[in-house]
C-alpha cells in the first residue's frame, strides 16, 4: 500500500484532491467528547482589511518577490478571488497528516451565495463547489466551521452593504447570509462571527470608517448571535473587545459564546510592553469568568508564539 507521505507528494503534483473523499485512510475520525480543538483558520476571501485598492496594487496577480510587498498587496481590496487552490490542498492534507481536527473557513465574498450573489468577487466559488470542498474536508477527518467577519474593521467583503451597517437592509443581509451558510455547512457545531478590531485605528487607511460603540455594538452583536443560536449552532468570536472594555465585556458577554482571545507576541511573563500584558491577561480573565475559550496563536510576527502560547495556557 502506498504510504501516506508518498501519497501527499503525488497528490500535490497531480492535483487530484477530489479523489480524497473515498480514500481508505481519509475516513473521519470519531471525536472523543473531551478532545481539544486543534484548528487552523484559512481564508477563502481575503477582502477583509482594506476597502479600496490603490493604483500600485491593482494587478490581478502579485508579480513581485518581496514578502512585505506581497503582504501589502494582499491586504488591499481585489475584485477577483485571490486564492491559491494548490496551497489550500497542501494545507488541508498537511493538517490531517499532523492530527489536526478542525478548519475554520473565512468565506467572505469568496462564495457566490444564492441569497446575495451580488457581493461575490470574480472567480468566487459556487455553492455547489463549496459543498464539494466541505465533503473533501470531512473525508480528511477535519471538521469545517464557517466564518463571516461582521466587524466593521473587516467589512469590505460585504460589497455594497459595508456602507449600510446597522440599517434594516444590513440586518436583512446578515440574516440571509448566516442562514444560508449554516445550511451549506449542514448545521455546523460553531459559527465564527469575527467581531475583532472594530476601532478607528484599524481603519485608518479605509475610505469609509465605521465604529459601533456602546449599546449599538452590543445590539448588533446580540442580533448576530441570536441568528446563529436559533439554528442550534454555537456562536464563536474574537475576544479583543475585552482589551478596551473589560468590565462591560464580562458583564454583557453570554457564556454561550465561544471565545478566542488572540496574541501574537513573544512576551508572556516579563512584559516590556504593558499592552502585551493586557492582551495576555484576557486568557486568564476568560478562565476566571467561566468562559469556554480557544486560545489563538500565529506565525504572523515570529516563530515562537505558538509554542509559548501553549506553554502559558497549559500552566494556567
Amino acid at each position: 500500500m502506498i504510504k501516506r507521505r508518498e501519497f501527499i507528494q503525488s497528490i500535490a503534483a497531480a492535483g487530484l484532491m477530489a479523489n480524497l473523499a473515498g480514500s481508505a485512510f481519509a475516513q473521519p475520525a470519531k471525536r472523543k467528547k473531551e478532545e481539544f480543538i486543534w484548528a487552523n483558520l484559512l481564508h477563502l476571501s481575503y477582502n477583509m482589511w482594506e476597502d479600496h485598492t490603490p493604483s500600485p496594487y491593482q494587478d490581478t496577480v502579485f508579480k513581485g518577490n518581496d514578502c512585505r510587498e506581497a503582504y501589502l498587496w494582499a491586504h488591499k481590496y481585489h475584485p477577483d478571488l485571490t486564492f491559491d487552490k494548490k496551497m489550500w490542498n497542501s494545507l488541508l492534507i498537511r493538517m490531517a497528516d499532523k492530527g489536526m481536527n478542525m478548519v475554520i473557513i473565512d468565506l467572505g465574498d469568496g462564495v457566490k451565495y444564492d441569497s446575495h450573489p451580488e457581493i461575490a468577487v470574480n472567480g468566487a466559488w459556487s455553492t455547489s463547489q463549496l459543498k464539494k470542498e466541505l465533503k473533501i474536508i470531512r473525508g480528511l477527518g477535519l471538521e469545517p466551521i464557517p466564518k463571516l467577519n461582521f466587524s466593521t474593521g473587516h467589512k469590505a467583503w460585504l460589497g455594497p452593504y459595508q456602507r449600510m451597517v446597522s440599517s434594516d437592509t444590513y440586518y436583512h443581509v446578515c440574516s440571509n447570509l448566516i442562514n444560508e451558510v449554516i445550511d451549506l455547512f449542514d448545521k455546523p457545531r460553531f459559527f465564527h462571527l469575527g467581531m475583532d478590531e472594530e476601532t478607528a485605528d484599524n481603519q485608518r487607511t479605509h475610505q469609509n470608517v465605521v465604529v459601533r460603540q456602546g449599546d449599538l455594538w452590543w445590539h448588533d452583536f446580540y442580533y448576530l448571535t441570536e441568528l446563529v443560536e436559533t439554528q442550534n449552532v454555537r456562536p464563536w468570536i474574537w475576544s479583543d473587545y475585552a482589551w478596551s472594555f473589560p468590565d462591560e465585556f464580562f458583564k454583557k458577554m453570554p457564556k454561550s459564546v465561544l471565545q478566542s482571545n488572540w496574541y501574537y507576541g513573544t512576551q508572556f511573563e516579563k512584559f516590556a510592553n504593558p499592552l502585551h500584558e493586557k492582551y495576555v491577561r484576557i486568557y486568564d480573565q476568560l478562565e476566571e469568568h467561566g468562559f469556554d475559550q480557544v486560545p489563538t496563536g500565529s506565525n504572523h510576527s515570529n516563530d515562537i508564539n505558538f509554542r509559548e502560547t501553549v506553554k502559558y495556557c497549559e500552566k494556567k
